[in-house]
């Protein structure tokens, strides 16, 4: 073993031998490096707002078109369904009855529930799931995307609502400021669309989404304890030690024995019935219908035995009709419209994140294209409408997306679908749920967040980045032992710190020579390559902004002493010239600038050389403007880390 290591060693040194006398017997020919020509200041300016905002170039459709196709594409740019609508067909249509049919019978207990989650009666989920996926089937342009209220939002509106406002004793100012937050979510989500600032959402990362998610889900199950035993004095706290202590000091006067029985019973049932969907594609419909049978046989047992008067809560009267308007009951005035805007906007922001997410999901499934913008839009309206006629933040479900998906949905009309039958129920059947025990919501809504704890997606974040995991760890436990707003907020946090650390301490590596190659490499990646004698590399792997200059420039500075300690103990001579790899250099401002000042003075203090490999266009043009080139010289700017490596080497002496 120690044998081939001396033989390795040998041959790196030939190879750096060879490499120098190689070098000093060479007349190179060394390309410049080419500056930019000037550019109008406008037109620069132009092409960044353009490539910050319009990076999708939006308006390209509308070039060389007569001012009549003018008018056609922007009204289908508004509403798409004038676009698909064209050529629908029968075929079409059958995949959408099918698969709104199925997202139906799925949605109306799903609703029923999550309405709970959000301290509202039973019909505003109903009414959720009718406006809302109208509006978005003309506006939306997800095919598969299935609309209406989620346990995560629901959760969420519903907690920062009760911190405002006490549900139980003021019952008509909550639901007031649940309108005016609905309002204030679309009209976030809208305003994110209209102005091109999609991209915002992207700064809650994967990660912290994933934690947040699966902590929610722990909390909504939670909550569901108090139906699903029968409890009646319940903790108002959603955190998991508050809700442990609540259930526990029920279980001697508290618990109900058949609510149990009927809660236990049907969750079985219902995760069986998931089971057998996940087992066999074909049977997708099996988890769907799952739910609707569930309360249709537990309310006609409830019926039957009259378990409501042995203690078993149920649902109750279910006011019966569409939607009545509620524009007179939005807050636009006194103390309650900044609370309700507040709220809003973060129900609003999750809400887009969710959606935005699904979409994207099955449009990459099924190869098409998806406008975030206008999503945001088509979001932003159907909730600004929604909060207008009676209903609460809508979004797009997981799991009736996926329903929707795996049913054969072909266009939004299987909402169109899910919505007429939402309408029905409504009008026809909502007194039927009047013996719905409570127990068969709580299984329901068990049953469907338990999809939400992605433990997959944990274990792959832990294996490919640590800090990534601190984030999606630190969300989930903010949410199950804190609460769902700490949990954000910790979600939130962790993001961002994780781009100012990259942003702040970017990284730098010291490169070598691949051994028989002009390439240049980390010498940690590839610990073949050889360092040059006499010339130190380093390559700086991000923009250098007054963030992270005067970073960069001392992790240069160290990444010399260093080497010339490390060269000094070995009896080697010293470093007498430093290249800077730019390539990954994106950008510099002048604190960039003012510390490649700094790290030249402080070069120069050390008798080494300052020498720079292929600044971009933007990097060099700053530099130029600066007169940076003029303090190191023209001569010491190079294309390449080989023209660069090569030109320093014929100035080495030829002992170096």
């Amino acid at each position: 073993m120690s044998h081939s290591n001396v033989n390795a060693e040998e041959r790196k040194e030939m190879d750096i031998r060879s490499f120098s006398s190689s070098q000093h017997n060479q007349t190179p020919y060394i390309h410049k490096v080419g500056v930019p020509p000037k550019q109008d200041i406008f037109k620069e300016f132009k092409t960044t707002v353009k490539e910050t905002f319009f990076a999708d170039d939006p308006l390209r459709c509308f070039k060389d078109q007569p001012r009549s196709r003018k008018i056609v594409l922007g009204l289908q740019a508004i509403f798409p369904i004038l676009e698909w609508g064209r050529n629908y067909n029968f075929r079409k249509f059958r995949g959408d009855l099918i698969a709104g049919l199925t997202i139906a019978s799925l949605c109306i207990p799903q609703d029923i529930g999550y309405s709970k989650l959000a301290n509202l009666a039973p019909q505003y989920g109903l009414y959720s799931s009718f406006v809302p996926p109208l509006v978005y089937a003309f506006m939306g342009s997800s095919r598969d995307i299935a609309i209406g209220p989620v346990a995560v939002v629901s959760l969420l509106l519903g907690t920062l609502l009760r911190n405002e406002i006490d549900p139980t004793t003021n019952p008509t100012e909550y639901l007031r400021l649940a309108f005016t937050a609905t309002f204030f979510a679309g009209i976030t989500q809208a305003t994110l669309g209209i102005l091109r600032l999609g991209f915002l959402i992207d700064f809650l990362s994967h990660a912290a989404v994933v934690g947040f998610m699966g902590g929610a889900a722990i909390t909504i199950a939670l909550q569901q304890l108090k139906g699903f035993l029968g409890i009646k004095k319940f903790t108002k706290k959603t955190d998991i030690i508050s809700v442990m202590k609540s259930v526990f000091h029920s279980v001697d006067h508290g618990w109900n024995g058949q609510t149990i029985l009927i809660g236990s019973a049907f969750l079985t049932f219902l995760l069986f019935a998931k089971y057998i969907g996940k087992k066999n594609r074909k049977l997708f419909w099996v988890p769907a219908i799952a739910p609707l049978i569930s309360v249709i046989l537990s309310t006609f047992f409830v019926y039957i035995t009259h378990a409501e008067k042995k203690g078993v809560a149920i649902v109750g009267y279910i006011e019966k009709g569409i939607n009545p308007p509620s524009v007179n009951k939005i807050y636009f005035t006194g103390d309650y419209l900044l609370k309700g805007m507040r709220t809003g906007m973060v129900a609003g922001v999750i809400a887009l994140t969710e959606a935005v997410a699904i979409g994207r999901t099955f449009a990459s499934m099924k190869d098409y294209q998806l406008d975030g913008n206008k999503e945001m839009v088509a979001l932003g309206t159907m909730n600004i409408i929604g909060s207008m006629t009676s209903c609460y933040v809508a979004t797009g479900s997981f799991s009736r997306s996926a329903v929707n998906y795996m049913a054969g949905c072909q266009t939004a009309v299987s909402n169109v679908v899910m919505s007429v039958v939402v309408f029905l129920t409504l009008e026809f059947i909502t007194p039927l749920f009047k013996y719905t025990p409570n127990a068969i919501l709580a299984a329901i809504i068990i049953s469907a967040v338990l999809g939400l704890i992605d433990y997959e997606a944990a274990i792959l974040i832990w294996k490919i980045d640590k800090f990534d995991f601190v984030a999606c760890i630190g969300a989930f436990f903010g949410v199950v032992f804190a609460s769902v707003e700490i949990g954000l907020l910790i979600a939130v946090t962790i993001s961002f710190a994780k781009i100012l650390l990259q942003v702040t301490r970017p990284r730098t590596a010291t490169l070598g020579r691949i051994p028989r190659t002009n390439v240049y490499r980390n010498i940690q990646q590839y610990p073949e390559a050889t360092k040059v004698p006499g010339v130190l590399i380093v390559r700086v792997d991000s923009a250098i902004y007054f963030s992270n200059s005067n970073y960069i420039k001392e992790r240069i500075l160290r990444w010399l002493m260093d080497e010339e300690e490390h060269l000094k103990a070995a009896g080697l001579p010293r470093i007498q010239f430093l290249i800077v790899e730019m390539s990954p250099v994106t950008d510099i401002d002048t604190s960039g600038i003012h510390a490649l000042e700094e790290l030249l003075r402080s070069l120069n203090k050390r008798n080494v050389q300052l020498v720079l490999s292929n600044p971009g266009r933007v990097v060099i043009d700053k530099l130029h403007a600066s007169n940076f080139p003029s303090q190191i010289g023209e001569d010491k700017i190079f294309l390449t880390v080989a023209d660069a490596v090569l030109t320093c080497s014929l100035k080495l002496p030829e002992d170096v």
